[in-house]
């Protein structure tokens, strides 16, 4: 009968005892009837596993035993977590299949969760926050969802405030422009009622003024024609022009003071006739030229309205009438009209 020897790894150990051995070379005591020729080519040996090898796969159970183990143990007390099926595929379930176990059923004291409830629930809760629970949101999608639409929201509604305050300043603007315009516009209607106010009241002073003037001053006759006016030009005047204003009047008409005053002369003055002049307090002159008379003589005093003379034709003349010439303190000749005029009188 032959005998079998296992072939040896080279550096190995030989092996002992039938369990431990496995195929190798088949080899035939020399001399036998069934000895045959050795194999040629590759053939299968398998070799010895070290103690390496066997102590790592008991070290990856023990691994694995200890996770396990763990895990049951952190898995006490907590909620259940809930694995479910798309739609597509709780559709297909064989019938009967809420009967097998589920996850929940391997752990104590819990009861099993039917199939139906599994299969619309949502695959995963990851993601999902407390807050997106109390807004009823399960699924992580839905949740993502959920956020980004309230993020939306509140985006257009700080758009909407934003909008809305912009309009709020716009209309506090114009309003604030709208009554800047009209304080504006009442302030220039007072200040331009008051200007009308002032000039009225100007205007009444000065009438007040020139009637207590008028009170003491007078015209120089009662009934008159104005027949030569200042500044008129002619060769009949010495200096080329008129330098007073004649009051035509017939002979004889009395001549009054047109102001309280002083008589400086009073006698014949050439191309003026027979004149008076009257000194006022001021110091300016009044002269009374062409008289037919004076009854008035240097040194006196005159008053307001007091009769001086009377209306004639001496001098240089063309007919009868008062010439007027009025002389300031320089005794230069002005207009006698706007004089008048500015101490009440209108000739």
């Amino acid at each position: 009968m032959p005998v079998f020897h296992e072939a040896v790894p080279d550096g190995g150990p030989a092996l002992d005892g039938p369990a431990e051995k496995a195929w190798g070379e088949f080899v035939a005591e020399e001399g036998s009837a069934t000895s045959i020729s050795p194999l040629r080519g590759k053939h299968r040996v398998i070799k010895q596993r070290s103690a390496l090898a066997r102590s790592s796969t008991v070290l990856g159970v023990g691994v694995i035993a200890a996770v396990g183990a763990g895990g049951i143990a952190a898995a006490e007390g907590r909620a259940p977590v809930a694995i479910s099926m798309p739609d597509a595929i709780a559709d297909h379930v064989p019938q009967g299949v809420a009967s097998l176990p589920v996850v929940n059923s391997l752990m104590p004291d819990e009861e099993p969760t039917p199939a139906a409830v599994l299969a619309s629930a949502p695959l995963t809760t990851a993601g999902v926050s407390t807050a997106d629970f109390e807004h009823g949101a399960t699924d992580a999608g839905e949740a993502l969802r959920a956020r980004i639409l309230q993020q939306a929201s509140a985006q257009r509604q700080a758009a909407d405030d934003a909008q809305q305050a912009r309009a709020e300043q716009d209309a506090v603007r114009a309003a604030r422009a709208h009554a800047a315009k009209e304080q504006k516009a009442a302030q220039q209607k007072a200040e331009a009622a008051k200007k009308k106010a002032e000039a009225e009241a100007r205007k009444k002073a000065e009438a007040a003024r020139l009637a207590e003037l008028a009170k003491s001053y007078s015209l120089p006759v009662a009934s008159y024609t104005i027949t030569g006016q200042f500044g008129d030009p002619g060769p009949l005047w010495s200096s080329g022009y008129h330098t007073g204003l004649d009051f035509a009047a017939p002979t004889g008409t009395p001549i009054k003071a047109v102001h309280s005053g002083t008589v400086v002369s009073a006698g014949w003055a050439g191309s003026y006739g027979y004149r008076t002049v009257v000194k006022l307090d001021d110091g300016e002159e009044l002269w009374y030229c062409h008289q037919s008379s004076m009854l008035v003589s240097a040194g006196q005093k005159v008053s307001t309205g007091d009769v001086i003379g009377r209306v004639g034709a001496t001098g240089n003349v063309t007919g009868p009438h008062l010439h007027l010439e009025v002389r300031t303190t320089a005794g230069k000749a002005i207009d006698p009209r706007p004089w008048l005029e500015d101490h009440g009188l209108k000739p």
